[in-house]
């Protein structure tokens, strides 16, 4: 096994250990904040293994999956885990999980016409706004602006971010689909 699977795998590990923490039958001390720490952990994985696959030439088919559904298991895992001790809203949680199942299908009807959708650079400026609007709500403050915490201002923008980057993959299938069937 590569590093970079190796971190994937992390990634996927340290999502059970989020949740023990922020879902307990009896409350831990500073469990939010441990859980910030391990998900800080698992997010900063996601750039570690892409950055090391194509910088020591291990990008592979099995690493690009493992990837991706690591991001989606800990960025929906937490998600729902914080809408369960409402610290997420139920209706953000279903947009930014359908936007990664809307786009996962559409990367895998691609896939069988041989066309690969690269990531975007929505889909990654997506990706760090997730994590880091979780990483706010699972450190709180108890001050609000405008009656709503920090955190969920910054979940609204993940919100907008999600919707856009969606949108933008949709766009660019469209185009290629386009393509294909003028060349047919």
């Amino acid at each position: 096994m590569s590093v970079p699977d190796g971190l994937a795998y992390l990634r996927i590990a340290l999502i059970p250990a989020i949740l023990v923490l922020i879902l307990p039958n009896e409350p831990i001390d500073h469990a939010y904040g441990m859980a910030a720490v391990l998900m800080w952990i698992a997010s900063t994985t996601d750039f570690f293994d892409g950055y090391l696959a194509r910088r020591w030439k291990q990008t592979t088919l099995l690493g690009a999956f493992l990837d991706s559904i690591a991001d989606k298991l800990l960025v929906s895992g937490v998600l729902y885990g914080l809408v369960a001790v409402d610290r997420a809203w139920a209706w953000a949680a279903f947009v930014i999980v359908g936007r990664e199942i809307a786009v996962s299908g559409l990367r895998g009807v691609a896939a069988m016409d041989g066309v690969k959708v690269p990531p975007s650079f929505f889909g990654k400026a997506k990706a760090m706004a997730q994590y880091l609007a979780l990483f706010m709500a699972l450190l709180r403050t108890p001050e609000q602006y405008g009656g709503l915490y920090p955190d969920q201002w910054m979940m609204l923008l993940v919100v907008a971010v999600t919707v856009l980057s969606g949108y933008g993959y949709f766009r660019a299938f469209a185009q290629v689909l386009r393509s294909a069937r003028a060349r047919a």
